[in-house]
């Protein structure tokens, strides 16, 4: 019995003639359909999601936020919120022991991470999951809407009168703690720098929720519907 031939090759005087079965055309496009339909199932598997999870943050004015992370999404808020807890940012200020311009050194610092972290995520994953966009919003609010006003309210004026008081005399046998009281206007930041603390750690903790916060897992499916 001859052989089926699915392609037919052929040399004449006016060149080559390339012959190709009609049903062999069909074959390729469903064997390419499955290829594509494997790959992105693979890639869905890939941005699994974990259940929602939901805080309210009055930082800057956040509000209430609810969030279905995938995978990269928890990678991304845990390194957030490692930044955010090993920092003086979200340990209330201690009067008696802390100095202040430290304190600013240690958000000047954050400021910068966190920065560079949400700088960081491929602008391509915050455009496909809205999860991610809405993450990095979150965590450029925080910044931009939560510690820059104190920053720029009370940093710079208080490091000039700062850097001038530790060089007076009359304070060379102080502490740097009893020296930063002598700021005329050290109630008040204190006050303002306290709930900034406060704001940070709710902050904090609402990043801890959306890392580590969910034990139940959902299908990139199920979240699809949900």
């Amino acid at each position: 019995m001859a052989g089926i031939s699915l392609v037919d090759l052929s040399v004449g005087r006016v060149g080559v003639t390339l012959k190709v079965a009609w049903w062999s055309i069909g074959v390729a496009a469903v064997a390419t359909g499955i290829v594509i339909s494997r790959a992105v199932r693979r890639s869905r598997q890939g941005r699994e999601r974990w259940a929602p999870v939901s805080a309210t943050v009055h930082l800057g004015g956040i509000g209430d936020v609810t969030i279905q992370p995938n995978d990269e999404d928890i990678q991304i808020a845990h390194r957030a919120w490692v930044e955010l807890a090993t920092r003086k940012a979200t340990i209330m200020f201690d009067e008696e022991h802390d100095v202040i311009v430290e304190v600013y050194d240690s958000w000047y610092s954050l400021f910068q991470h966190m920065r560079d972290l949400a700088a960081s995520v491929p602008a391509s994953l915050v455009r496909n999951e809205k999860s991610t966009a809405l993450l990095v919003r979150l965590i450029v609010d925080a910044l931009n809407d939560g510690m820059r006003p104190h920053l720029t309210r009370w940093q710079a004026r208080f490091r000039h009168w700062y850097d001038k008081a530790i060089q007076d005399p009359r304070f060379a046998d102080e502490a740097p703690q009893e020296i930063q009281k002598q700021f005329p206007q050290y109630d008040e930041l204190v006050k303002d720098l306290k709930q900034m603390n406060r704001g940070l750690q709710e902050y904090a903790k609402a990043i801890r929720m959306i890392a580590h916060g969910e034990s139940v897992h959902v299908s990139t499916d199920d979240a699809s519907h949900a």
